[in-house]
């Protein structure tokens, strides 16, 4: 037998152009997808694996598998030393390429603009709609883990938003790494659907492929031990195999690849380093040195740092592409797997590697970059007392406070440890920091560098602006915070008269939203006092409002509703009645509510939201967003509640807001759940409930224990509703919070029917007596005595209130307290004299399936057929041809089938583009579809047939 030896020429190892080997069911899967998503079916596809495991090479495959089907795709991914930029690895990938996606003088405008972070995913909502009702689209996204906080947003509202357009998102993240925002992230995908597509280790054939790829011949068993030491991570074999070729440690017999007895490189630091000694002193200079600037670099950059012309750097430049350590993209070189900078820069010195950051950090400043695109080099970098350092540190964090709120906190925070303690700009910058901290959730932090720094280390003036910054942020996440940093503010000496009128406004605001009246009520007085004296209108329109909260729980209604009116228009003259803190119209909206006057709680409510998004505040929206939904849910119209809350609660996970959004949007959620019947989502917000009672605010922990009752009596637990309100049983003689928020008359009788139940007949009377106190010190306020006579009729079993409460809610256009009365004095009537009954119960019966009450309209007809009349299930809400769906949904499902994006929907209804959202998700369930396409020819077959 002829024997034949040869040695493999050193290089490239030519894995770039091989095929992918040992993935061929995960490639199956994405094309799967693809085709899916080129008849109309997006979804999400996270690729999961350790580093090396051929993450990124599966995206680039799918990547040009969807080019090549005529898919419009884009790809972009994250970088580590560039988690400061906001939005950054999506706009890059969308920002890219010949058809831009996104227009960046249309984000230079909305940079600028209130509440960024909210705007900038409208308008990527709205560019990726357009552009997927015209054509399917892949986005590709890599390296998720490295994602800044805006981008991991966007992934998982807009993927979920979208989520009937033909758009596949396709991601990839490295196993076991990430913070909780970004494991967070992912559990919100998978649980909205996404398909998860793990990398294992390679199976033995599958190296023995990549074996015969790097040596061009196939490995013996011998060199297949050596090829296991891989683990199976295709980078990582790539490159040993690579490191073995080119130190003549293998060689080919006749077709088969042997070792020739030399070393065996065993980890990839090893093999990288063996690589770097194989290249000319100038070429390693350069990968070196690109290895501790990042990911990514420029040769003109390279030619700074280095200290010789860009020209003088081709050959070197060439050298280490040709090595394959280093690849050339779009003007840039990168490394070509991020394993491979790691090792590279595992070998330098840390002097050297600070050295070279910081001197890349001064280059692109002095080439004019923003300080966003330093502040990872600056942050680790800078010594203590680099001034430049802190101030570019400080600059950064700035910029991103509206739209990456908690890497503009790490920022503020390095830039905190870097400034000695007695340095004049040390109390500022701590102020800065609390902010942030605050404003990223990170309240424990804030807290603990507020109590520790800020007594003693600035002027009380300053202190107070601080304190007051503070508790306008928590206003909205943390009642009891607010109280504690306005009331710590007020107490410091020598503050101007209007810094102190506008923090005893805000500590009023804020008592009263704890439910803390009594000290609310003395608050109050100050306030008005210091406004008068500092001249601060807008402080006196809150405290005006406040004195109305306090007048309405004492029971003076009439004056309650005339301070309303006083502060609203005080608020509107000055031009702040929508603003994010002063509550003067959204309180007047809320008390229009509780008197049953719905069709102007609407009105108000919808104005607020109108001005709201024309104005661009997007903050004071969602207020009035909130405020739309209980406004809806008194009205009677349930499914239209569920969907302002769905959509405003979409936008609290965009904006965050705590305690408020409890007290509001959760309410409204249990309420609609529980008339509509749904126990899965009853029992869900239930348990989110759980977490208000052990709030530090009693109007909070109240709001939440009624929640928790509301669905224990649902289950048919009226002794652990009874439990559940211990708290709050004690409040509804005292004038103040004691159920909802704010109190609605109307839920007299159902805490009485929930106390009867379980026996608690003491606490029944004292909710009817209140109630009946409340109606006799309030004779101008028809619900009231509908109310109490209605709680009265079901304490005593008396059809003489029962009857009276029917007749009072004529004057209320309430359609669900009235139905409950209806439904109560026709079962007590049928008990005796069935035929007179049956009229109260069919009334009952039709107010019910008016409000879209599933559950009480099937309890009515239990009670109708128990009498003896038969009643079939109505749909009056309904349109003809859709019997799944209600009239909104309609109204939405048949402008999305003319090609309508959801902006351009909401606009034409007068409805927020959230709120779209979500009708367009109950109705895909509802019809049991995914995509847009299926929609389309479902709405053309019926109003065809119609």
């Amino acid at each position: 037998m002829d024997r034949t030896t040869k040695r493999l020429p050193a290089g490239r190892t030519g894995a770039a152009q091989a095929p992918v080997r040992g993935r061929d069911e995960e490639l199956a899967f994405i094309d799967t997808r693809l085709t899916a998503l080129a008849r109309g079916h997006g979804g999400v596809v996270c690729v999961e694996g350790a580093p090396g495991s051929g993450k990124t090479r599966l995206l680039a495959e799918g990547y040009e598998s969807a080019v090549r089907q005529g898919i419009r795709a884009f790809r972009g991914g994250a970088d580590p030393d560039e988690q400061f930029v906001p939005l950054g690895p999506l706009l890059d990938g969308l920002l890219s390429g010949a058809e831009r996606l996104f227009d960046a003088e249309k984000l230079r405008e909305l940079s600028t603009a209130p509440d960024q972070r909210f705007w900038i995913l409208q308008e990527l909502q709205d560019r990726l709609e357009q552009m997927a009702l015209d054509r399917p689209l892949l986005i590709v996204l890599d390296d998720v883990q490295w994602c800044d906080d805006l981008t991991l947003l966007a992934l998982r509202t807009l993927s979920a938003r979208l989520s009937s357009h033909a758009i596949l998102w396709l991601v990839a993240v490295r196993s076991g790494t990430g913070t909780p925002l970004v494991r967070g992230t992912l559990d919100r995908l998978r649980q909205a659907g996404a398909h998860d597509l793990p990398l294992g280790p390679l199976p033995d054939e599958a190296v023995a492929q990549i074996a015969e790829d790097v040596l061009g011949a196939a490995p013996d068993p011998e060199v297949m031990k050596v090829a296991r030491r891989a683990e199976g991570l295709p980078l990582l074999l790539v490159e040993m195999l690579g490191g073995l070729r080119d130190e003549d440690s293998v060689l080919v017999e006749n077709e088969v690849a042997r070792l020739s007895g030399q070393a065996i490189p065993a980890r990839l630091l090893s093999t990288v380093g063996r690589r770097l000694v194989l290249l000319s002193e100038p070429a390693r200079d350069v990968v070196q040195t690109a290895s501790a600037v990042g990911r990514s670099v420029t040769v003109d950059l390279l030619a700074e740092l280095l200290g010789r012309p860009a020209a003088a750097l081709a050959a070197a430049v060439r050298e280490a592409l040709d090595s394959d350590l280093l690849a050339e993209r779009d003007g840039r070189l990168y490394f070509r797997h991020d394993l491979i900078r790691e090792a590279v820069e595992a070998g330098l010195p840390v002097s050297v590697r600070r050295a070279l950051r910081r001197h890349a950090a001064d280059v692109l400043l002095e080439q004019g970059a923003p300080a966003v695109e330093t502040a990872t080099l600056l942050a680790d970098s800078a010594e203590a007392g680099d001034r430049l350092a802190i101030e570019r540190l400080r600059t950064a964090a700035a910029e991103l406070a509206a739209t990456a709120s908690t890497p503009a906190a790490d920022l503020s925070w390095r830039a905190l440890e870097l400034t000695a303690e007695d340095a004049p700009e040390r109390p500022a910058i701590v102020s800065e920091t609390i902010l942030l901290l605050w404003q990223s959730g990170q309240a424990a932090r804030a807290r603990a560098l507020g109590d520790s720094s800020l007594p003693g280390i600035m002027r009380a003036e300053d202190e107070a602006q601080v304190r007051l910054g503070l508790a306008r942020l928590s206003t909205q996440f943390d009642f009891m915070e607010a109280v504690r940093q306005a009331r710590a503010a007020v107490a410091l000496p020598g503050l101007p008269a209007p810094l102190r009128a506008q923090l005893l406004a805000l500590l009023c605001l804020n008592l009263a939203n704890t439910g803390d009246i009594d000290a609310c009520a003395h608050a109050v007085t100050d306030a008005l006092e210091a406004a008068a004296q500092a001249g601060d209108r807008g402080a006196e329109a809150t405290a005006l409002a406040v004195d109305s909260v306090v007048r309405f729980y004492r029971m003076g209604w009439s004056e309650s509703f005339r301070l309303a009116e006083r502060a609203a228009a005080l608020a509107k003259d000055l031009g702040i009645a929508h603003s994010l803190w002063v509550p003067e119209a959204l309180w007047q909206g809320f008390l229009l509510n509780a008197a049953g006057r719905s069709a102007e709680a609407l009105a108000e409510s919808e104005a607020g939201v109108r001005d709201t998004r024309r104005q661009g505040q997007a903050a004071a929206m969602l207020l009035w967003l909130t405020n739309r939904s209980r406004a809806l849910l008194d009205a009677g119209r349930l499914a239209d509640a569920r969907a302002e809350a769905e959509a405003a609660s979409a936008m609290v996970d965009e904006m965050g807001m705590g305690n408020f959004a409890d007290a509001t949007l959760l309410y409204a959620l249990v309420r609609v759940a529980v008339h509509t019947n749904d126990q899965e989502a009853a029992r869900m917000y239930a348990a989110q409930a759980e977490r208000m009672l052990s709030d530090g605010a009693p109007l909070v922990r109240n709001v939440g224990s009624w929640m928790v009752a509301l669905v224990a009596d649902f289950e048919g637990r009226p002794d652990r509703a009874m439990q559940a309100l211990d708290e709050a049983t004690v409040a509804i003689p005292e004038q103040r919070p004691s159920l909802a928020s704010p109190d609605d008359p109307a839920d007299a009788p159902i805490f009485v029917r929930m106390a009867l139940r379980a026996g608690a007949h003491d606490r029944a009377a004292q909710a009817v007596s209140t109630a009946e106190r409340r109606a006799r010190l309030n004779p101008a306020f028809p619900i009231l005595a509908a109310s109490a006579a209605h709680a009265r009729g079901l304490l005593d079993n008396d059809l003489t209130h029962l009857l009276r409460a029917v007749r009072l809610y004529d004057d209320c256009p309430r359609l669900l307290p009235r139905a409950s009365a209806l439904e109560d004095a026709g079962r007590k009537m049928a008990a005796t004299r069935a035929s007179e009954g049956v009229p109260y119960l069919d009334s009952a019966f039709a107010l019910y399936t008016e409000a879209g009450a599933e559950r009480d309209v099937a309890r009515v007809r239990r009670r109708l057929r128990a009498a003896g009349v038969q009643r079939r299930a109505t749909s009056r809400g309904n349109v003809k041809g859709w019997p799944e769906l209600t009239a909104s949904e309609v109204g939405v499902v048949r402008l999305v089938a003319q090609g309508l994006t959801n902006r351009q929907v909401a606009e034409r209804l007068s409805l927020s583009p959230h709120t779209v959202s979500s009708h367009l998700r109950r109705a895909f369930t509802k019809l049991n579809l995914t995509s847009r396409v299926e929609l389309t020819e479902l709405t053309r077959g019926r109003d065809n047939a119609e």
